[in-house]
């Protein structure tokens, strides 16, 4: 077992795997994400490109991309000034990583998930 392994089961809160996964805690993070994937947007072109994303949620989702060090800003002194958001080399190597990999899971599992989820929403709804 490694270190790491070691430290996990001592203090599971701390894990560096739950830090992984609070990333995805937030709906909106892989969204903003997957839409900086193919190159830098501009605030007004983001929430075109997501659609169905408030100002307020844009911002706060930003924010929190950007203090977890998976996206940049870039204010350019052009007139008018232009601000552009993009991925850092880690926010890239997240979206080429584990969420292609999550993006191939649900292609391939997709239909059972959704499947399960129904039939647990059957479930509940019936008087028991």
């Amino acid at each position: 077992m490694s270190d790491h392994e070691a430290h996990c089961d001592e203090l599971v809160a701390d894990c560096r795997l739950r830090a992984a996964i609070d990333l995805f805690a937030h709906t909106w993070d892989p969204v903003v994400l997957a839409a900086l994937r193919s190159r830098p947007h501009r605030r007004r072109e983001l929430r075109s490109a997501i659609g169905g994303i408030s100002d307020k949620v844009l911002t706060e989702t930003l924010h929190r991309l950007l203090a977890n060090g998976l996206v940049d800003r870039r204010a350019y002194s052009a007139a008018p000034p232009r601000v552009d958001y993009g991925l850092t080399d880690l926010g890239e190597s997240l979206v080429d990583g584990p969420m292609r990999a999550l993006g191939r899971w649900i292609l391939e599992h997709g239909d059972e998930l959704s499947d399960a989820q129904e039939r647990a929403a059957r479930t509940q709804s019936t008087p028991g």
